[in-house]
Order: structure tokens, then sequence, then C-alpha cells
């Protein structure tokens, strides 16, 4: 019998995801070393990869001569904005190759050339190494007068949503959107979702507080915890989803509501049945199938390709 300290989902599909995942990349994989993570993660990520996209092109660069990135061309262009995208992993897991479908069939689906960055990990690089490798190549896609969205998924989305601060902050201009995917935001961790979701499968409330350790950002910060940030106002349109089965569920939920009292254009999307990191089963759960369909219609809608 399930224990009632354990919240799960009903949906089918999103079942079978979660006993694939668990038979790759064990619930207590955190108490195992940096290396071991990274391989379970690594194979984890080849279990779920995908063809790419008939047409789809894709090379890679060094950017500000020490950041790798990946570049997706679809073969229907539908716009000049470019997406920026930003892979999770808690900061500790996660490349260039951990995300590629996921990013390939977002630039298809939106029409749009896509980025992906391979920013460096921690604990070999605490905080803010991720975010300034991250801040570099989008200050050089809008040096190059591009428009852009930025897109990020978990630690990913944290990401994105701290360069948008940071852009705010300095007065940057050309992020038209900002996507959201299950994106920790700086949370209290004990109250809310962290409480109701602590043993939630795929990530719990000691995970996240694991991550914070590992990645030594300061307390605070309104770049690494944007929940934090006194006013919200004037930052770009955005989209944001969360799985209901997710520690981070409010984290979503609130910068949601902050944006729409401050003004802000801001869709929200709660996907029911689904849990932390639920992007990989977008091709076995029609519960993750439609959550990918609303990511990839704010894509197109920010970079006007509709």
């Amino acid at each position: 019998m399930t224990s009632p300290k354990r919240p799960m989902p009903s949906e089918a599909g999103i079942s079978q995801f979660m006993e694939i995942c668990d038979s790759f990349y064990p619930p207590d994989a955190v108490t195992a070393t940096i290396a071991q993570q990274r391989e379970w993660y690594d194979a984890l990520c080849a279990r779920f990869d995908r063809p790419l996209p008939e047409g789809m092109q894709t090379s890679d660069e060094v950017v500000s001569g020490t950041i790798p990135v990946r570049h997706y061309k679809p073969v229907n262009i539908r716009t000049a904005t470019h997406l920026l995208y930003l892979h999770g992993g808690g900061f500790v897991v996660g490349s260039l190759e951990s995300h590629h479908a996921i990013c390939a069939e977002i630039a298809d689906h939106a029409g749009a050339e896509l980025i992906s960055v391979d920013y460096r990990l921690a604990p070999e690089y605490r905080w803010p190494a991720q975010t300034d490798d991250c801040f570099s190549v989008l200050k050089q896609l809008l040096a190059e007068k591009k428009s852009v969205v930025l897109i990020g998924d978990s630690a990913g989305g944290n990401l994105a949503a701290g360069l948008a601060v940071r852009a705010k902050a300095e007065g940057i201009s050309g992020i038209v959107g900002q996507i959201l995917i299950y994106p920790a935001l700086g949370g209290d961790l004990v109250s809310g979702s962290y409480q109701e979701m602590a043993e939630a499968p795929g990530l719990t409330t000691a995970d996240v507080a694991y991550y914070r350790t590992i990645l030594q950002a300061p307390e605070g910060d309104p770049v690494s915890g944007p929940l934090l940030l006194p006013s919200v106002a004037d930052l770009p349109p955005t989209f944001i989803t969360v799985a209901h089965y997710d520690p981070l569920r409010d984290d979503g939920r609130n910068y949601a509501a902050r944006l729409a009292q401050a003004g802000v254009e801001v869709w929200f999307r709660e996907e029911p049945q689904m849990v932390h990191a639920w992007l990989r089963a977008r091709h076995m759960s029609e519960g993750a199938r439609a959550g990918f369909a609303a990511i990839c219609a704010a894509a197109s809608r920010f970079a006007g390709s509709r």
C-alpha cells in the first residue's frame, strides 16, 4: 500500500513514467556522489531521447571563450525572435545533451531559432557562475539586435527568471517573454506545497534544500530567489506552468500572482496530474502532452510566430 505521506497522481501515463525514472534515477539519488548522480541522470535522459524533428539543424559553439551553447534551426522559421533555453537539473546535473530533443521540439513548434546554454554546474562552480554564464549568452544575443524569449525548467526556470530580473535592473531591453516550467523561485521550504508535497515523487522538499546548499547562493538575493524581489513590475510577459505533485508548485503559483498584481501580462497553468520533470513524459502521458503543447504555444505567442 502506498504511504499516505507520498502523494501520488493517478494518470496511468505519468505512473509509468515515474516507474521508469525510479529505475534509472533512484529517489535517494542526492545521497550519492556527484559523479554517480550525473551518470544516473545521463542514462535517464538517454532513455527518453527522441529523434529530432525532420530538417532540424543543430550546431555547437563557445560563447565568450568558455560557455558551450547549441543552436537549433528548424526547417520552417517564422520569426526573427530567438528562444534561449536553460536546462534543469538542480544546478548539479544536466547538459546540452540532457534536453536535446526537448529544445529541438520547442524550436520546431515555435518556428524559431533556439539556443541552449551549457552553464557551469555546482559544486565545482558555485553561485553566481550559473547565472553569469547565461547572462553572457543573453547579452550577446541582445547585442546582435535579436529579441529573446527566455525558457527554463526547474533550476533553469530559476535562471530564466533571474535573467529577467538582472536585465530589468540593468535597463537592458529585448526580452519579449519568459516561460518558466516548474521553476524554483526561492520559496520558504516549510509552508504550502513545500509541506503538502514534501515527499512527492520525482522531487522532495529535502532535495530542494540539498540543491540550495550545493549552489550556495546568498539568502535574499532576488536573482537567485525572484520571489524575494521587492517589485516585479515591468518584468516581461510571463508563462508559468507547474506540476500539482511538486514541492515547487507554490513558487510558480505565488510568482504568477505577484506578477498579475503588478500589472504584468501573465499566463499560469497547473498540471493537475503531473510531477516534477514531466517534460520527459510528453510522448507517453496525456497530461504531459497537453502541458508541452501549452509551452510551445506560449513560445510561439511570445516570439510572434503564430
